[in-house]
């Protein structure tokens, strides 16, 4: 009997335990994940929070409800992968679980308490984060009564998950503030270590027009060094100053602690991996899927559910004796909400940009790419359906796990 073990019960390792089930021989594979957890976040849901879209019960339910039968769940903090030795620590009782073949999926995390100054006395009474569940229920408590100010949203460093939620929130709060008849009360500023809105040069000054249009200043290249909570003001490292009245924060993202503690990881703790197949250059029995890789791509829930699509069928080449395909090319879309009930689609991956056009079907759509349509917001409304009845249980979606040039333009 083989054991195939997953550390991460999130999207890319649930997905993964659902797949393996049916793929795997049960006769001849032992499959076990472990999680620390027993509650699964819908984490694209966690943006809409704070303007009062969906509640905290729309975002979370329990994992065991999505892992399958016939695969053992183990709840309990890892105190150590030894992959020398092909074994797993776990924290809870010092038990040993051994492994033929490790798939290491512990996502990324928020670390406010790496900035100084984002913890302090200000945190969650004029500074918050919506990347957490208390964040955005605790700054869905505080809109509901502000009456307007400066707020200035600032991105510490990428990468991030979900690149585009910060842009999102942006064009969310112009909606937000404008139904609440304080809009001219507002003044929305984005601090961001980027050159521009977005990290893809055509995706970014179409979305910067955007941004623009709904008089949202655009501060590029800030690389935030403190908070300062007394004087309300946030300080860049060339000493750049943006004050504020309501900051809005997205922390410095990390891989999992165990990751660094176990010397698998790069600074920030994510775990080097081939692009293409997702394996270990250093182990060959290790992989390493959805956030917690150290990918050229974005950390956002479709690029999870592409990569596992790749990895489920060159895995079984893997055990056969056979040499992997390099099949994930790094494919990522996403739904961008931009208020007013109006939302955009970019799909790209490694090599090409996002691009105008029709997704998924050539010249019909239904979704328009890089254009503002009220069908982009159903799509982005619909998918938290999809995630919990079909693409976290591992079954099939109607769509490719490789980005096709199909239905784009060129510029």
């Amino acid at each position: 009997m083989k054991n195939l073990l997953i550390l991460g019960a999130g999207t890319a390792g649930t997905i993964v335990a659902n797949k393996m089930r049916r793929l795997l021989d049960n006769d001849e594979w032992r499959i076990t994940i472990v999680d620390q957890h027993e509650t699964h976040y819908y984490q694209p849901g966690f943006l809409f929070i704070p303007f009062g879209m969906y509640s905290k019960n729309d975002v979370i339910k329990p994992k065991r409800d999505f892992i399958p039968q016939g695969v053992e769940l183990i709840m309990s903090p890892i105190e150590a992968i030894e992959p020398e030795n092909n074994r797993v620590r776990l924290a809870k009782d010092g038990r040993i679980l051994n492994y033929d073949f490790l798939v290491i999926a512990t996502g990324a995390h928020t670390h406010p308490e790496e900035t100084p100054g984002i913890k302090e006395n200000g945190w969650h009474k004029d500074v918050f984060d919506f990347y957490t569940i208390e964040g955005a229920v605790a700054l869905a408590k505080h809109l509901r009564t502000w009456q307007g100010g400066r707020m200035v949203l600032n991105v510490v460093e990428n990468p991030i998950k979900c690149p585009v939620a910060p842009l999102e929130f942006l064009m969310l709060a112009d909606w937000f503030f404008y139904e609440q008849g304080i809009r001219d009360r507002v003044e929305i500023t984005y601090a961001t270590p980027l050159p521009g809105a977005f990290t893809k040069p055509i995706a970014s000054k179409h979305l910067g027009d955007i941004l623009e249009e709904k008089g949202v200043k655009v501060v590029p290249e800030f690389y935030i060094e403190r908070v300062d909570p007394d004087a309300k003001k946030i300080v860049s490292y060339e000493e750049q100053e943006l004050e504020y009245d309501l900051l809005v924060t997205v922390p410095l993202n990390m891989g999992a602690d165990v990751i660094g503690n176990s010397g698998l990881g790069d600074d920030l703790n994510f775990i080097p991996v081939d692009k293409h197949t997702f394996l270990s250059p250093k182990y060959d029995n290790m992989f390493v899927l959805g956030d917690a890789a150290n990918l050229p791509t974005s950390k956002a829930g479709s690029v999870a559910h592409f990569a596992v699509d790749c990895f489920s069928e060159n895995f079984l080449r893997y055990i056969d004796g056979l040499d992997m395909l390099p099949t994930f090319d790094g494919h990522a879309n996403c739904f961008i909400e931009s208020g007013f009930g109006k939302g955009l689609l970019i799909d790209f991956n490694y090599d090409v940009e996002p691009l105008p056009g029709k997704y998924p079907l050539p010249g019909i759509g239904p979704f328009s790419l890089l254009q503002e349509s009220e069908m982009n917001h159903w799509g982005k409304m619909l998918f938290r359906w999809l995630y919990w009845n079909t693409l976290i249980k591992g079954e099939e979606m109607p769509l490719p796990a490789r980005m096709t040039m199909a239905g784009k333009w060129d510029k």
